[in-house]
């Protein structure tokens, strides 16, 4: 298994009001990682995926595309401090 990873995604585009963070949520719970997920006031969402690496990779990768009524124009990535345990939660909007 690859070590553990956590970064901080800002996904830009059509992502809100069209089920971006309840598709994270369940596509994170699933995989198994850890953080969480927000709409910001700018329009974009920001997610903080923490985990194996492989599965965060799995995660930005599916980032890149989102549930169906989404259209992502770009997901952009930095590494973050690692969260920690708990479950994959979404959050108000900031």
């Amino acid at each position: 298994m690859s070590g553990r990873k956590a970064v901080l995604a800002r996904i830009s585009g059509r992502v809100q009001g069209v089920w971006y963070r309840g598709w994270t949520v369940e596509r994170a719970s699933a995989l198994g990682l850890n953080g969480w997920v927000r709409n910001r006031a700018d329009g974009t969402v920001e997610a903080l995926f923490a985990g194996p690496a492989d599965r965060v990779d799995a995660m930005l990768a599916a980032c890149r595309e989102g549930p169906p009524a989404a259209a992502v124009r770009d997901v952009a990535v930095e590494p973050a401090p690692d969260p920690g345990g708990g479950p994959f939660e979404q959050r108000a909007t900031q």
